[in-house]
């Protein structure tokens, strides 16, 4: 971004808490329309309305083992040394219904998950018989020693152990995890009711920006903030919508901006500290009305918020990240991040955040709240907490190395070797959990 002077004109910039600022932004965004998606695409999609149960779930009483359905009462006095012998009447596998009844003195063959025959009270697994040795013979098994006693009901699972038919299985609300779509699949939907995921548009600025692939000249810089909020977006359940670079003139802005005016929001980075080109904030200003603000939170101090006048009487929330990789981050994982999840339809916006032992000082030298970009790990089961070195806020190879951020309070000019630290987890890697 091309640095004109200093400009005097006043943005209606003042010094926001984190909080104050989350919660003003958070005012701008509602739960999105619904859509009906297929099972596997609605993953990680939140419910837009209870799902009851069509069924009984098992439909019909079914056995836990592979066994004999027998009744319980012929056992009496069963043991190794003498058995009860049942005469086999039948066999039943899993997915077909059985054909013959148990009565007293026999017994029928069936497998996992097949429905228990008429008139019989339990099942005993086949290791529990001479099964073995009968086939090891004729192969042609029609009578069964049994070695053991049982109780009734022995290894039989009741029809809707799992779920009633007319039950709420899963209430609006929920996100649809793994378990949650397998829940749904075993109910018979093939399709969910979701809410929809919101389109994010995202812009850089700048005359100095190149697309990665583009070939590299003195002077320039790839952007990496489209492509790092963009993957932010994606991961969070959003839909990145990449408008490139605006560059530095009102055609090319206002052109980008009219393509960012159909989405649910746009992020724009660069363009919002004191110092930057004046041309973005009068162009933002043309569509709508924004603030600047300064957060009291390094990096990511100079913020930009506003909603911007849309076709059709929509309006589109907007917010302006910093030009710097790292606060163009850290920013997006305080309020980009909650903006999503709420258009979502999710409730808990805040970020995973667990207490751990810092390994060296955190210092905080302006009384603002530090997000220390950190690594994790887990010491004799207790997390400790290294800075990833440098936190310059131009230096996007500290957030590749970090984990998390260990967040150091407005009021604590220094945190010592041995504190406990809040940190906020970018990440749960599997070798540190």
């Amino acid at each position: 971004m091309v640095h004109h002077g200093h400009s005097h004109r006043h943005y209606g910039e003042s010094m926001l808490s984190v909080e104050e600022a989350l919660e003003r932004i958070l005012s701008f965004f509602h739960v999105l329309d619904t859509e009906e998606k297929p099972l596997l695409d609605a993953l990680g999609q939140v419910l837009a309305e209870d799902a009851e149960s069509r069924y009984d779930i098992p439909p019909l009483d079914n056995s836990a083992m592979d066994g004999y359905a027998v009744q319980a009462a012929d056992l009496k006095g069963a043991s190794k040394e003498t058995p009860v012998e049942l005469r086999v009447v039948g066999y039943v596998a899993a997915g077909h219904l059985p054909t013959d009844t148990v009565t007293p003195g026999t017994a029928v063959r069936i497998m996992t998950g097949a429905p228990v025959p008429d008139g019989a009270d339990a099942v005993v697994p086949f290791e529990d018989t001479d099964e073995v040795e009968r086939r090891a013979g004729s192969g042609e098994i029609t009578e069964i020693g049994i070695h053991f006693e049982v109780a009734k009901g022995a290894d039989i699972r009741p029809a809707g152990q799992d779920v009633r038919a007319g039950a709420l299985v899963l209430a609006k609300g929920s996100t649809l995890r793994p378990a949650e779509v397998g829940v749904l699949a075993s109910l018979g939907y093939d399709k969910a009711k979701v809410v929809r995921r919101p389109v994010v548009a995202i812009l850089a600025t700048g005359d100095e920006l190149l697309e990665p692939g583009e070939d590299y000249g003195p002077g320039k810089i790839f952007n990496s903030n489209s492509f790092s909020v963009a993957a932010g977006v994606l991961r969070y359940g959003g839909v990145p919508k990449l408008l490139g670079i605006a560059r530095d003139n009102l055609d090319s802005m206002n052109a980008k901006l009219q393509e960012g005016l159909a989405a649910d929001m746009l992020i724009t980075s660069a363009g919002v500290s004191k110092g930057d080109y004046d041309m973005v904030k009068d162009v933002l200003s043309q569509h709508g009305k924004i603030d600047f603000w300064s957060v009291r939170m390094r990096p990511a101090k100079p913020l930009a918020f506003g909603v911007l006048d849309a076709p059709a009487g929509r309006k589109v929330p907007h917010l302006g990240l910093p030009g710097n990789p790292v606060s163009a981050m850290v920013a997006f994982e305080q309020f980009g991040r909650a903006a999503i999840h709420k258009m979502m339809g999710k409730t808990v916006l805040a970020k995973p955040t667990i207490e751990a032992v810092l390994d060296e000082p955190i210092h905080n030298n302006d009384g603002r709240r530090v997000y220390a970009r950190a690594i994790i790990t887990r010491q004799n089961g207790t997390y400790h907490v290294k800075l990833t070195g440098d936190q310059g806020s131009n230096l996007l190879t500290s957030m590749a190395r970090a984990n998390g951020l260990a967040i150091c309070p407005e009021d604590v000019p220094k945190m010592d070797a041995g504190e406990l630290v809040q940190v906020q987890m970018l990440d749960w890697p599997e070798d540190v959990f």
